[in-house]
């Protein structure tokens, strides 16, 4: 039977889904679902509607946005419109947290997930109509003018890795963790996700000093095509101790391990490598929010405060987008900038009479 040109049938339908899921990073298929799981209770209890009931009109959304966002009231506290009820019933369905409005970075990234599943069903995006982008462009703007701003991670940069590295004395734990810390900071700031997938078999060395390890697809370049990232001085002889402390042919290059330091066949997971960064922290005596994050914005903060040119950074880091990574480079560019001491303390003259 010939098939419908206009149309797909369940099985063709079914194979483009396949593709789709495969060719995306677990991390973000997780984050996926948790907020297509938090409509979908959302719709249900607001609107006594499923989500995949049809395409959402933008005032759906636009009730989302304030039913979500805290904005300031005259008296100075800040209001949401979610009933109570039914914030108390999301937390029990455990798709929230806890009660109260959503961080504005939440809310985006709920918006632009709907905006996604509108696409893959071909429906109409309602996220994209101009009172859901003016509501949440001048919504950002009122929280930022009542002190609200986006939470960033607290960088890595050298004196901070330094402090973590020190505290790496604690037997083959602290040898894989040191291995695991300079690799991925001196690597070019790599992800969680890159790190752990990273296998013996991508190593090669290519002379006493230096590693060369192959990076395959990542968050923003799955091409398919490998490219090689050095590790040179202190990293690739991390990696040296850490290989042979834990000696093993083939597998992951970071790995679990048992009590009595019993290393396993498993990878460590992208949430191991996050939890052992803010105890390493904590052991340091750090002060500040760290995450595995801090890793890769670190590299770029230091790098800029370094004077290496932009270009050089993100042929390491492979960000994709100038915007992504420039913030943090001129964060770290005007931590040694002649501009921040035009005037130094010598220079200042003390009023007559104080001197």
């Amino acid at each position: 039977m010939p098939l419908e040109p206009t149309k797909l049938t369940q099985h063709t339908q079914a194979a483009v889904d396949a593709f789709i899921a495969a060719g995306t990073a677990a991390n973000t298929v997780r984050s996926y679902r948790s907020a297509l799981a938090y409509w979908d209770a959302w719709l249900q209890l607001r609107y006594g509607q499923a989500l995949g009931d049809g395409a959402l009109p933008a005032e759906v959304v636009v009730q989302f946005i304030v039913d979500h966002l805290a904005r300031p009231a005259a008296d100075g506290t800040w209001h949401h419109l979610l009933p109570a009820t039914i914030d108390r019933a999301l937390c029990q369905a455990k798709v929230k947290r806890q009660p109260g409005p959503l961080a504005f970075s939440t809310v985006s990234h709920r918006l632009a997930v709907l905006a996604k599943w509108h696409k893959l069903q071909r429906w109409d995006n309602p996220c994209a109509s101009t009172e859901v982008a003016t509501l949440l462009r001048e919504a950002g703007k009122a929280q930022v003018r009542q002190g609200v701003s986006v939470r960033k991670k607290t960088a890595i940069t050298r004196e901070p890795l330094q402090a973590l590295l020190a505290t790496c004395t604690d037997g083959l734990r602290g040898v894989r963790d040191k291995a695991l810390l300079l690799v991925a900071w001196s690597g070019g700031g790599r992800r969680r996700s890159e790190v752990v997938a990273l296998r013996i078999e991508d190593l090669r060395r290519l002379d006493e000093d230096t590693w060369l390890y192959a990076l395959g697809a990542t968050k923003t370049d799955t091409g398919g095509q490998v490219r090689e990232i050095p590790l040179c001085g202190a990293a690739a002889r991390a990696l040296d101790a850490w290989l042979a402390a834990a000696p093993c042919p083939a597998g992951p290059v970071f790995r679990r391990l048992r009590k009595l330091d019993q290393v396993t066949a498993q990878a460590l997971s992208g949430d191991a490598v996050a939890r052992m960064i803010k105890r390493r922290a904590q052991l340091a005596g750090l002060m500040g929010d760290w995450a595995a994050h801090s890793l890769r914005s670190g590299f770029v903060t230091e790098a800029g405060r370094q004077g290496v040119p932009l270009g050089e950074v993100m042929a390491m880091t492979e960000h994709s987008s100038v915007s992504t990574v420039m913030g943090y480079f001129q964060a770290g560019s005007l931590l040694s900038s002649r501009a921040t001491r035009l005037l130094d303390e010598e220079d200042v003259v003390p009023p007559a009479g104080l001197g």
